[in-house]
């Protein structure tokens, strides 16, 4: 069986809706419900990223970072990214996204712009925890991400904005 992650809110290949957009850009911030089937043998532990590799930085940018889910769990709630809604499983941390902010930041790419690649992950773990700081960086986690895998299941869907009219 083939790892493979989904979402009963966010089909593949399709446009992210408002509830899943960040607050700056109208939306409701709230992280999609993810599942996840087919994690390979030895898997101690997941994670879930959620990156925009067209964001005008240079080097994208993390939506979503959060670790140290145990490997019993295949599945995240919706709104499980946000502070105050359907908690983590046990054990699991987040990291800072590129809104430095702890937890889920919905897409907000700039008006006008053609559509962003949002890519959802989620990483099986050869490790039972990543004993990373509260303040790590996107990059120091995803190096560790990177280094402890075992696997790694994506899909990818898409967001824009229109331009703002001239004034």
């Amino acid at each position: 069986m083939a790892f493979m992650l989904s979402s009963p809110d966010i089909a593949a290949h399709t446009t992210i809706s408002a509830p899943y957009v960040y607050e700056a850009c109208g939306g409701g911030n709230v992280s999609p419900a993810l599942r996840w089937s087919g994690a390979p043998p030895g898997t101690m532990a997941y994670a879930i990223t959620v990156y925009d590799p067209d964001a005008p930085t240079g080097s994208g940018w993390w939506h979503w970072l959060t670790y140290n889910i145990p490997a019993a769990v295949a599945q995240l709630p919706r709104g499980a990214g946000n502070r105050g809604s359907a908690p983590l499983p046990a054990g699991a941390a987040q990291g800072m996204n590129d809104y430095s902010q702890t937890g889920y930041g919905g897409p907000c790419p700039p008006p006008g712009s053609s559509p962003h690649h949002y890519i959802f992950t989620v990483f099986a773990l050869k490790i039972a925890r990543l004993e990373l700081p509260a303040n790590a960086s996107s990059a120091l986690i995803g190096f560790n991400l990177n280094a402890n895998m075992l696997a790694k299941a994506s899909f990818t869907a898409t967001y824009s904005r229109p331009a703002q009219p001239a004034k």
